[in-house]
């Protein structure tokens, strides 16, 4: 599934609704974004640490996707996006570190998209990607000692 331009414009919007919810001039808050999309309903909704809603959008592309590879395609277009409002993102009045995070309808975390900390800013991708055969690596190197 290739991003519609009415998809890009939505996702777009929905993340300046996010930033509106957060001016550079607040007071900090300590929170990470939560964002919930339904394969079923398209719907898409951000949400703080606290499960309070902050906005919402339908999305129609999105609406009864059926794609094996759904969460990935949409954290895919959330993270192109989010490249493109970086400096605004940056300078929410979110305390760092923070995280924008992709979640399905029943919570479950799917992907880090956006991870912000003092002077780090990583944008999508599997933040430990390869852990695993680091750490058999290493445990291999251990062993043979």
């Amino acid at each position: 599934m290739k991003a519609s331009e009415q998809t890009i414009l939505q996702t777009e919007r929905f993340l300046k609704k996010v930033e509106q919810k957060f001016p550079p001039s607040a007071d900090p808050v300590l929170t990470d974004i939560h964002v919930r999309v339904a394969q079923d309903t398209g719907d898409m909704i951000a949400y703080d640490d606290n499960d309070d809603e902050i906005t919402r959008c339908v999305v129609e592309q999105w609406i009864d996707a059926k794609d094996d590879d759904f969460y990935q395609q949409v954290a895919e277009v959330l993270r192109q996006e989010m490249k493109k409002h970086h400096a605004c993102i940056d300078s929410m009045s979110l305390m760092k570190p923070f995280s924008f995070v992709l979640e399905d309808e029943d919570k479950e975390n799917i992907a880090e998209l956006y991870v912000a900390d003092d002077d780090t800013v990583i944008i999508g991708g599997d933040l430990m990607k390869g852990l695993d055969a680091d750490l058999d690596h290493f445990f291999d190197d251990l062993m043979k000692e």
